[in-house]
């Protein structure tokens, strides 16, 4: 620490960049302070800092014996206890995950001991040092935070164990999903709504969820014990009703069912396969080189579908991509929302089959393939439908929402399609076909990364900047925060090491992102565990990636 003071001190009124010389790692006693990268100037991103304490005076080496989800969740905790103990200090920010619980870089468990990963805007007038500010949160401020966050004592306790527990009994839950045939799991007292649009918060006085009894399941926790709720079965379920009941307010909640959520969010005791993946229409977005023949077949001009590529798709192409993507990517489960939906793509009904024949059509819609992609793929497929009765043909289950609350009409709808037979024909030309997986060529990426200065950084959870190139990832809906968004980022940057083809890229991906993906990483705090498909899906929308076939 008296280093650290002493290259402050003669840096006073220096100009900004006389920071750099403070780079290195000091002793404060009880803990290690690194100074790995300082800020270019006092408007760039802020400087980047560690700090490791052993575990022997935390009082915190029990957690080392703990199972690995509460390790993640003791490790979010602390980031969030941090962050919290340095709330008035807005010179110094770690990266957390909102609402949600992440395997994040901003605290990490070692052998040794315990190691937060934080910024600090070193302090300026102008571009000028004020260094007996530095001084005063470096080596003031700054150890108070770090030492009340890797100490037992200074920590609740109590609070950190329920945590934790939360988290586990998430993670068990979603472990029982597939014994018991269920794509999600929402239990009774929920809370879905959220408070705003722009707003993650549960909304207050909300109507808390309640089941259905013939949906109802129950399963059990370490430490809640049983938990009853509704269970999402596999195969194919419509979610139906007016608007303003709760539709599309269910779907969210079971698109972020893949996380894990932080105690009182109203959603900790709502999971979702982890393979589940949200698609929507997405105009404007490239494709390359896929084979979307399934569902789009005999363009104009002959054009090939079989391997199609473009960098401008329609919202019913673009639908048709994504959906082609989640498949080749593993996905096991499919999300839609109609309204976000291509129309065309969905469905075409009896009147528009009379008026424009099949022969013109080139869009197979989705209600024609559904039926086949959960008996020939396994997949599973929830949708938000309020507008196409013909979905009821094809639905295994079928939930109304009515203010806010779910009812099984099934059964009813059964009745429905008995009075109400649809006219509408199959427009299935051939049975689904199981399309090989594309290659992607790494060395491209190489390229691309060093005509942009090899720069990687994540702009929101929307907007990846990979070398030269900045990807646009607004349709992602799933990603939950920058964190994942910079992961991935550096997770190409990996790939980009291989010069040539990677004839399954998505095998791959997943070797990288094994139990200690972050060590293959630099050491960043704002670097959070993407999955493997959303990796892909950002991989796709990369305008100059290379795929073949």
């Amino acid at each position: 620490m008296d280093q650290l003071i002493s290259r402050l001190k003669k840096l006073e009124k220096q100009n900004y960049r006389a920071y750099q010389q403070i780079k290195g790692d000091y002793d404060f006693g009880d803990f290690h302070l690194f100074i790995d990268n300082i800020q270019s100037d006092p408007y760039a991103p802020a400087s980047r800092v560690r700090a490791f304490r052993a575990w022997a005076p935390s009082g915190l080496a029990f957690l080392r014996d703990k199972s690995a989800a509460y390790q993640i969740a003791a490790r979010d905790f602390i980031a969030r206890s941090f962050a919290q103990f340095a709330l008035h200090e807005n010179d110094v920010q770690i990266a957390l995950t909102g609402q949600t619980v992440l395997d994040s870089t901003s605290v990490v468990f070692t052998e040794e001991g315990i190691e937060l990963r934080f910024r600090v805007n070193m302090p300026a007038d102008g571009r000028q040092i004020l260094a007996k500010k530095a001084i005063n949160l470096l080596t003031f401020h700054l150890p108070k935070f770090i030492r009340r966050a890797t100490m037992a004592r200074e920590l609740d306790l109590d609070t950190l164990a329920h945590h934790c527990a939360v988290i586990e009994d998430q993670e068990a839950l979603r472990n029982q999903l597939n014994e018991h045939n269920l794509i999600g799991f929402v239990a009774n007292g929920s809370i879905l709504p959220r408070l705003a649009g722009n707003s993650d918060l549960p909304m207050k006085d909300a109507v808390p969820f309640n089941a259905p009894d013939s949906l109802a399941i129950t399963l059990t926790t370490p430490n809640k014990g049983a938990i009853t709720g509704l269970g999402i079965k596999k195969g194919i379920t419509l979610v139906v009703g007016g608007g303003f009941h709760g539709k599309s307010t269910l779907l969210t909640a079971v698109e972020r069912g893949i996380y894990n959520h932080i105690p009182s969010d109203g959603r900790e005791y709502c999971v979702t396969d982890r393979q589940a993946m949200k698609i929507r229409a997405e105009d404007g977005r490239c494709v390359h080189n896929l084979n979307i023949s399934n569902y789009i077949n005999h363009l104009p001009m002959g054009r090939d579908t079989h391997s199609f590529s473009t960098q401008d798709a329609s919202g019913s192409t673009s639908q048709a991509a994504w959906l082609q993507e989640s498949i080749e990517a593993g996905a096991t489960t499919l999300l839609i929302d109609e309204d976000t939906s291509a129309t065309n793509f969905m469905i075409r009904d009896e009147r528009m089959q009379a008026l424009v024949s099949k022969g013109d059509e080139p869009i197979t819609p989705l209600v024609d393939r559904i039926g086949q992609l959960r008996d020939t793929l396994d997949m599973s497929t929830l949708i938000v439908m309020g507008g196409s009765g013909d979905y009821l043909d094809v639905a295994d289950t079928v939930i109304q929402m009515q203010d806010y609350q779910a009812i099984d009409v099934t059964e009813k709808a059964h009745e429905v399609i008995a009075r109400h037979p649809s006219t509408r024909h199959n427009e299935c030309e051939h049975e689904l076909q199981q399309v090989p997986a594309r290659q992607f060529h790494c060395g491209g990426l190489q390229k691309i990364l060093a005509d942009g200065k090899f720069r990687v950084s994540a702009k929101g959870a929307h907007t990846l900047r990979f070398g030269r190139e900045t990807v646009d990832l607004s349709a992602l809906e799933q990603l939950e925060s920058a964190s994942e968004v910079n992961a991935i980022g550096w997770l190409w940057f990996q790939l980009a090491q291989n010069p040539g083809w990677s004839k399954q890229p998505v095998e791959t991906i997943k070797a990288l992102l094994n139990h200690e993906w972050y060590k293959t990483m630099p050491n960043q705090g704002d670097l959070a565990l993407p999955r493997a498909i959303d990796v892909m899906a950002a991989l796709n929308r990369m305008r100059q990636a290379q795929f073949k076939a």
